[in-house]
């Protein structure tokens, strides 16, 4: 048997986040060496995965397949394309910076409310959390990323309920009281689902008899799976609206600012730029998958939600007052490109919006983090407390610019690429919402430039005249991303012939083909 390296890849940061645990609870700083060291392992088998990867072989690789829960035919059963590598790839590269960004926000507190929070399981529920998304990204059996697809939830709720933003205006109390409500709303948005998506599971069991991605595709070859349209319908529904909530997709999106505002900095990027993306995902594997045809049947309503959420959360970030909730609304105006491009049913729509998951990951990781560094700083969230920071720590000013060019997808920056293919190719099928998704890009420079000239120029306000520059570790945080952004921009190639073949394989799943230009007949 053939080294099981998608389930070491899962399995290294599920073991670290057991070690992690067990440090002794006076050995915070050691806990945190260990679960970055575990991260950066999984990195390092992240890597191998990568490139392991052949874009021109079989459609899901590295295999894996064993007998589970065999009365119900359930079986744990792992295989990786080109878009599941991409993500896989996103999730080990980012968390390293998520751990070594968090440093101290899990350190011990001495108020009113809370004298003790435990670092240990702090960097713990991140390691699980890491595991649970990679092993979701690399599951071919249905059952077995659903119980993952839930199982999630449980360590995002306490990240969230238990470990808090510190710069929170108002009592300690108040302050317990909003993670608690950003907590349970995001865990019953999410249940609710998930719930939903266990229905549609079961139907399917019931329709194909199998949870397995690869026999289900062989019995629709085969003409030996006859699924009723309106049964496979329903079943879409069911799924589609699990994935919508995690997405999140409006009008089911109103869980994330309260999540991620609440959030330290660190969790909300565990929360954006990694678990959201599960969702995202999650539409291209198994709703173009396995429901083809009622896909198609839902596209003008889904491209109609997507740009809806691209309009709406641009808007809504123009008028933000509070930094990380301005960053919630642009990630939703952002998730509404992804999904714009799959539903666009064009190769390059569906491969824009591959790479809007990863590059989104990485510009809103460097944007947020290099926000909770400043937020940390001065202790507010609000936009209004800041001014002037540029005169007195430009180091932090310029790679929060950075962040913030590369979430209004300047050219040379990752993100264009990837929304440049989404627009081209929604605009060769659906040329109207192509035009209404660019109103997007126009909304995205306002609230990333008005952000800037609020908290970073004018004149220096007394609260921030003695900030701080960015610190070693801090910086050891923000400039590889910065990097990564600026590489991706101008040689996208590495990642472009990873996810084109897997897209051309969801592409056939649809049985859709490129719309080819009008070219006028020469007289």
């Amino acid at each position: 048997m053939s080294f099981p390296l998608l389930t070491a890849t899962a399995a290294l940061p599920a073991i670290g986040a057991v070690a992690t645990a067990a440090v002794p609870a006076a050995r915070r700083t050691a806990a945190k060496w260990l679960a970055l060291l575990f991260s950066l392992g999984t990195l390092v088998l992240a890597a191998v995965v990568f490139l392991r990867f052949e874009p021109g072989g079989d459609r899901y690789q590295l295999t894996e397949s064993r007998a589970w829960i065999a009365d119900f035919g359930v079986r744990y059963e792992l295989g990786v394309d080109g878009i599941g590598v991409a993500l896989l790839g996103l999730t080990a590269l980012l968390i390293p910076f998520v751990i070594a960004a968090a440093w101290h926000d899990a350190d011990p507190l001495e108020t009113k409310s809370t004298r003790w929070r435990p670092t240990q399981g702090f960097f713990a529920l991140i390691l699980m959390v890491e595991a649970m998304v990679i092993l979701s990204f690399v599951a071919t059996d249905v059952f077995l990323f659903y119980i993952l697809f839930e199982a999630m939830l449980i360590p995002m709720y306490f990240l969230i309920g238990g470990f808090g933003d510190r710069a929170h205006a108002g009592s300690d109390e108040s302050a317990a009281t909003q993670r608690s409500y950003a907590a349970v709303k995001f865990l019953l948005y999410n249940l609710a689902g998930g719930l939903i998506m266990l229905a549609a599971v079961i139907g399917l069991y019931v329709v194909a008899g199998s949870f397995s991605l690869s026999e289900i595709a062989e019995a629709r070859a085969n003409g030996s799976l006859e699924m009723a349209t309106s049964t496979e319908r329903w079943l879409f529904l069911g799924f589609f609206f699990a994935f919508a909530v995690k997405a999140p997709l409006w009008p089911l999106h109103t869980w994330l600012p309260n999540a991620m505002g609440e959030a330290t900095a660190p969790v909300a990027v565990l929360i954006t730029a990694i678990v959201d993306k599960v969702g995202t995902f999650a539409m291209l594997r198994f709703c173009l998958g396995l429901f083809p045809e009622a896909s198609t049947w839902a596209t003008p309503v889904v491209i109609t939600l997507a740009l809806i959420s691209i309009v709406y959360g641009a808007l809504l970030a123009v008028g933000q007052r509070d930094i990380k909730r301005l960053i919630a609304y642009a990630s939703i105006s952002h998730f509404g490109f992804i999904i714009l491009g799959i539903f666009a049913m064009t190769s390059q729509g569906q491969s824009g919006a591959t790479l809007y998951m990863v590059n989104h990951g990485i510009s809103t990781a460097a944007l947020l983090l290099v926000a909770g560094f400043l937020i940390t700083r001065r202790g507010s969230r609000l936009i209004a407390d800041y001014g002037g920071v540029q005169k007195v720590a430009p180091v932090l000013a310029g790679t929060f610019l950075l962040g913030g060019l590369a979430t209004l997808s300047l050219p040379g920056l990752a993100p264009f690429v990837s929304e440049f293919l989404v627009l081209v190719g929604t605009f060769s099928a659906y040329p109207v919402a192509g035009i209404i998704a660019t109103s997007g890009i126009v909304l995205a420079a306002l609230y990333v430039l008005v952000l800037y000239q609020r908290t970073m120029t004018g004149p220096v306000q007394e609260s921030v005249r003695a900030m701080p520059d960015l610190r070693a570790r801090e910086l050891a945080v923000a400039v590889p991303l910065i990097a990564v952004l600026i590489f991706l921009g101008v040689f996208p190639k590495p990642l472009t012939e990873v996810v084109n073949p897997a897209v051309e394989h969801t592409m056939s799943d649809v049985q859709k083909k490129d719309p080819q230009p009008e070219v006028e007949a020469a007289k």
